[in-house]
């Protein structure tokens, strides 16, 4: 595994000056998708502005003084990625990793009530002995649960405890955010699933896009903050 990326090679999904330099620290393979994760290092210097320097960036995580959902990280390559919540004690602030309008990546500050929470998409499951039902989700947890979900359903996590707190279902009437596509980062209520297809409305238009596309945060409106432009 490289190191680094050449900057122009990167996923559209990065906001970066690809012309300031060569190359961008790659995040670590696992939790997220390449497409969806920026490392930890880049997230502390160049989206909060907290050091310098990548230099300086390991010297806080070897401090242990930044977690991510709630769990204490000291890898500069650590994968960032869509609704993870970084956390930094010392300034006693929270933000989460979401997409904007455009369907980039982006950081944006949240408050503490928002920090304790994180919505996870089931991307699969199985039982395991005795009738366990193990979920695999979008972030690369895999939680253990007797939570009646399927499939493309959400959990709404508790933070750091990863308790289930809530099941949203990918079901007519919800309120979803879409992932990818044309209409990454755009979000309304959903009206049809056909197949591998789905309609949802927003601003009273109605919208075409893939079924894999659609994340689902809330029954009529969003459970968490989404992306705003200050």
């Amino acid at each position: 595994m490289k190191n680094h990326l050449k900057r122009i090679a990167t996923p559209r999904t990065w906001v970066i000056d690809r012309k300031a330099e060569t190359f961008i620290t790659r995040p670590n393979p696992g939790a997220h998708s390449l497409y969806f994760a920026t490392s930890l290092g880049v997230v502390l210097r160049d989206k909060l502005g907290l050091v310098s320097t990548m230099s300086e960036a390991k010297k806080v995580l070897n401090r242990k003084n930044i977690l991510v959902d709630g769990k204490r990280r000291k890898d500069h390559k650590f994968a960032v990625g869509l609704f993870d919540v970084i956390s930094v004690p010392e300034t006693k602030k929270s933000y989460r990793a979401l997409l904007d309008q455009k369907g980039r990546l982006v950081i944006q500050e949240i408050d503490e009530k928002s920090a304790s929470l994180k919505p996870c998409k089931i991307i699969g499951k199985k039982v395991l002995a005795k009738g366990k039902l193990q979920f695999n989700l979008h972030d690369g947890k895999n939680i253990i649960s007797d939570k009646k979900a399927k499939v493309g359903d959400t959990f709404i996590l508790s933070l750091p405890s990863l308790e289930v707190k809530e099941v949203l279902s990918l079901k007519e009437g919800n309120f979803v955010f879409l992932t990818q596509g044309k209409h990454g980062g755009h979000s309304g209520i959903l009206k049809e699933i056909k197949g591998k297809e789905a309609i949802y409305v927003a601003d009273k238009t109605e919208i075409e896009t893939a079924k894999a596309y659609l994340f689902v945060l809330g029954e009529k409106d969003s459970k968490i903050k989404l992306y705003s432009q200050k």
